[in-house]
């Protein structure tokens, strides 16, 4: 053997030695993995920064983090909230994924997915989530089933939806801690940032990540006085006319960009930040900033114009020199993030994993990495229906770095004229066609967003108690959806069926409601409302709304053909019907009958495994 095959066999042993009686270094090779936090926020466009031309609104933290970030200057997300979330969960075009709205049910993942949650968990990670999910509420649809081992938020939706709490306000609310309710104190901005550094500073010997999705500032805008007090006036001049209050949104947008302050003091404080990853964006354009301030644009939230889905995102990471305001002026999106954050952090693919990604990674466009031969110019889409049914071209946009499509015949030069004012489509006819084309294939791609419903999964042993709501029927037609706490307390005649498949042949307990069961109000009766309640906005509670009783005298549950009923009594705050049901798919459909065979809604089954 040569000298010096004998030296590398030396050191190869000497290595292997050190491993094996040092495993203390194992531990910390594995701290040098970058923790990464993504914060995500809710209604908050574009035009609601500082940083971004908004003379009006105070967000020195976030106005601070993008002067020492990366900055994607033309970043798109969904002009709505869960088909963003989805997207940027998976990688994928949220209409593959089938979450094409955010309500209705069709906000469901699909469980064939594969989240963002699972991709880090697989490669040493521990993953937390903090806030809104807006996925799915029941198994196999949870947080706690896609990935994430720390899950504090609220129920499947907005604040005030019938899938949360009854009576949260954003303020002193209650919100699931992996999957049981809680009560917390606090605005619920504090509450998750507070919650988020708890697991952080719980889990820093080891790589983390972390997803902060606030609920805020989408409406309710519950703030203290103190807060609206700052902007009273001068917003004075602006209010006129308003049926929300601009004060209130852009005092809401201030509390969350202190919020961004305490953390990243407490990354500094935890020495923590320099190998943190930490990722700001919003889930679509502005709610709030309409008729004041658009930074050049056009459109808002739920519009297919650059103004309901070109946000900010900004990436800082001290570490790798990420900690210097650079603009990336290439056409990006929230599809990009899953396999950016894939080749940045060395992440395993899931076994699980069956799907391509829509995204690409960015990394060869940021500074310090090797550059890409050529970045070539790509085509994306977006859908702004908000609806159970997508319509062929109907509020949709093909996007490149130089066009925009707007509604199947809108063209506009985006580079000369961000505004969107002037339609060039007689002009450019073969751009047009060009686009056309791209859409055609794109609608081939996702089969017209035909995915069929997803179905909670009952039996499992995996949940004790599967909620089935109203906001996620399937509405008998023409029926008007239930989507907030003041619907039902308005007694809104509505019907439609519930989604199930039975995995386990056993048997199951079938609790019919009209009020959710932490009220423990009688079917017949209204629950009373507390005068003094945390916050009010106009002297009343954010969602007061007077009760209607319903006179009803029995209820009816529909399973599979079969039809069950029961005699309802005054005190009776729900009826159950105990089934032996075997394996399958089922539809359950539950209501109750007045004396004269009138119908009410069940707003509220459970199934009790």
């Amino acid at each position: 053997m040569s000298a010096k095959c004998s030296t590398i066999s030396l050191c190869a042993s000497l290595l292997l030695l050190f491993t094996i009686t040092h495993p203390l270094k194992a531990a910390e090779a594995k701290i040098d993995m970058p923790n990464v936090v993504i914060i995500v926020t809710d209604d908050q466009g574009y035009c609601d920064l500082g940083c971004h031309g908004n003379k009006l609104i105070r967000t020195p933290h976030l106005d601070k983090l993008h002067s020492e970030s990366i900055r994607l200057a033309d970043f798109h997300v969904s002009p709505f909230c869960a088909p963003t979330r989805a997207s940027l969960m998976t990688g994928r075009f949220a209409n593959l994924t089938g979450v094409r709205a955010t309500i209705r049910g069709r906000n469901h993942l699909d469980a064939t997915e594969t989240t963002m949650a699972e991709y880090f968990k697989e490669s040493g990670y521990t993953t937390g989530l903090f806030g809104k999910w807006h996925l799915g509420r029941n198994y196999p649809f949870r947080p706690m089933d896609r990935g994430f081992d720390e899950w504090i938020g609220h129920g499947d939706g907005g604040v005030g939806t019938v899938s949360d709490y009854w009576g949260n306000d954003k303020m002193n609310d209650h919100y699931m801690r992996n999957g049981k309710w809680e009560k917390f104190n606090g605005f619920s901005s504090d509450v998750f940032f507070d919650e988020s550094m708890k697991f952080m500073a719980k889990n820093k010997e080891k790589p983390f990540f972390v997803y902060l999705a606030t609920n805020a500032p989408h409406w309710p805008w519950n703030v203290k006085k103190e807060w609206r007090d700052a902007y009273k006036d001068s917003l004075k001049e602006f209010e006129k006319g308003r049926k929300r209050s601009l004060a209130d949104f852009y005092a809401t947008v201030t509390r969350l960009d202190d919020n961004v302050g305490r953390m990243r003091q407490f990354l500094k404080d935890e020495k923590l930040a320099d190998n943190t990853l930490l990722i700001f964006l919003t889930d679509n354009g502005t709610a709030g900033s309409w008729g004041v301030y658009y930074a050049g644009m056009r459109g808002i939230k739920g519009t297919a114009y650059d103004g309901g889905h070109r946000v900010p995102c900004f990436l800082h990471w001290p570490k790798k020199g990420w900690n210097k305001g650079t603009d990336i002026k290439q056409l990006t999106a929230h599809i990009d993030l899953l396999p950016t954050l894939s080749e940045l952090c060395d992440l395993k693919t899931p076994a699980k994993a069956q799907h391509q990604l829509s995204g690409k990674s960015l990394l060869s466009l940021f500074p310090g990495e090797s550059p890409a031969p050529s970045w070539a110019d790509r085509t994306l889409f977006v859908h702004c229906q908000n609806k159970e049914r997508y319509e062929k071209w109907k509020s949709s946009a093909v996007i490149t770095s130089e066009w925009r499509l707007v509604h199947q015949n809108e063209l506009y030069h985006i580079k000369s004229d961000p505004a969107q004012k002037t339609n060039v489509a007689k002009q450019h006819p073969e751009v047009v066609a060009k686009l056309q084309q791209q859409y055609e294939q794109f609608w081939k791609d996702i089969k017209g967003g035909e995915v069929p419903p997803q179905r909670a999964v009952v039996g499992s042993g995996k949940i004790d108690c599967t909620w089935l709501a109203c906001d996620a029927w399937r509405y008998r037609e023409g029926a008007p959806m239930v989507w907030n706490q003041p619907d039902i307390n308005n007694g809104t005649l509505s019907f439609g069926s519930s989604l199930i498949t039975i995995v386990k042949k056993d048997s199951y307990a079938f609790e019919l409601r009209r009020w959710p069961k932490e009220l423990d109000c009688a079917i017949t009766a209204i629950p009373k409302v507390d005068p003094n309640a945390d916050v009010f906005l106009g002297g009343k509670p954010v969602f007061f709304q007077e009760a209607k009783a319903f006179p009803v005298t029995r209820a009816v549950l529909k399973i599979r053909g079969k039809e069950y009923k029961k005699t309802i009594k005054a005190t009776d705050t729900h009826i159950s019907f105990d089934l032996e049901l075997t394996e399958g798919d089922a539809d359950v459909e539950a209501y109750f009958l007045d004396k004269n065979g009138k119908e009410y809604p069940a707003y509220h089954v459970y199934v009790y495994e």
